[in-house]
């Protein structure tokens, strides 16, 4: 990697964590510049705009979901045990473990639900794809006979997201020292909804 990228590299690694810690919208090249001990000029070198910064940052943001979520998940066996550390990953990551306590895609998914541009093409894209990943696991999770024939895809992705953003708001806002139990025990019955009749239900995680 050239001195260039590199520096950029850093510059974005910074301005996420400056995102997941005071929010987006106060991400600032002014505020960046402090926090890298870099000039301000030298940041325009590489970011020409806050929004040009704030693309970046997303993408980056995607990039770490992959690497932190996805990516262990794909390294295990198709079918439940795919699908269980799927979910454990996901809930470290909304649960703040990973993300020094915000979820940077759900606090957008509402600050710009009714804001049209780059920003909001980002965020739905990446929602989707996240959508788009689980009904794929599930979908393998069908062909090795782990889950049921006749269970949706997108239902099941839909209600795994469900438990997710369920359990960020009772963990982060409500502040419920159970929320993380409470969590596992709905994906539980969901994977036990899910699977052949006669099946071990699928273990709770801790």
């Amino acid at each position: 990697m050239q001195k260039g990228q590199l520096t950029r590299a850093v510059i974005i690694e910074q301005a996420l964590a400056s995102a997941t810690r005071v929010g987006f919208e106060q991400l600032s090249l002014a505020t960046l510049a402090a926090d890298t001990q870099m000039s301000k000029s030298g940041l325009y070198a590489h970011f020409k705009s806050k929004e040009a910064l704030q693309e970046a940052v997303l993408e980056r943001a995607a990039e770490r979901f992959g690497e932190i979520v996805v990516q262990p998940a794909m390294r295990a066996p198709r079918g439940v045990p795919r699908l269980q550390i799927l979910f454990d990953g996901y809930l470290e990551w909304v649960g703040g473990t990973v993300t020094g306590g915000r979820c940077l895609f759900m606090a957008l998914a509402q600050e710009y639900r009714d804001r049209p541009g780059a920003i909001r093409d980002l965020v739905v894209q990446a929602l989707k794809d996240w959508h788009s990943t689980i009904a794929r696991v599930l979908r393998d999770a069908i062909d090795e006979g782990a889950i049921r024939a006749d269970v949706e895809p997108r239902q099941f992705a839909f209600d795994m997201v469900g438990i997710g953003m369920s359990f960020q708001t009772s963990f982060k806002l409500l502040g419920r020292d159970d929320a993380g139990e409470m969590a596992r025990n709905a994906f539980a019955r969901l994977l036990a909804s899910a699977r052949p009749v006669g099946d071990v239900p699928a273990r709770v995680s801790h």
